[in-house]
């Protein structure tokens, strides 16, 4: 069976080769382990980082920004309601319009202050100082 477009793109089918000291790579791998990650991954994932491709997230950062990701498309429906209603010609209540925008705006202040502290967290853990 041939391999489809996207699975073709994720076969990691190139070596890099890096040369590390002995305490290097000592320190990488403990870098690694406080993450959670294997050295392959934990050296991938860094990166691809640095290259502005994608960030270093850990597992509990991924469970906050999908927890929070489905906060925001939950106001985003509402929202939308919102706006069918008034293009309809149905006004909603003031409070409903209001308490919708507050939601959003509190969520976006979560993600703002989450994203803060995942960077912080994701250098601490680069610089092998754990959490």
């Amino acid at each position: 069976m041939a391999r489809s477009h996207s699975q073709t793109l994720k076969m990691r089918n190139r070596v890099v080769h890096i040369r590390l000291s002995p305490t290097e790579f000592d320190a990488l791998k403990e870098a690694a382990r406080a993450a959670g990650m294997t050295v392959s991954a934990f050296v991938r994932s860094l990166s691809m980082e640095g290259a502005g491709v994608r960030p270093f997230l850990g597992e509990g950062d991924r469970a906050v920004l999908g927890l929070l990701a489905d906060g925001m498309r939950a106001i985003g429906r509402n929202l939308n309601q919102i706006a069918r209603a008034v293009n309809t010609g149905k006004v909603p209540a003031e409070a409903q319009f209001a308490g919708n925008i507050k939601d959003a705006h509190s969520v976006a202040i979560t993600v703002a202050s989450e994203l803060a502290e995942m960077a912080r967290r994701s250098a601490a853990l680069r610089r092998g100082e754990g959490i």
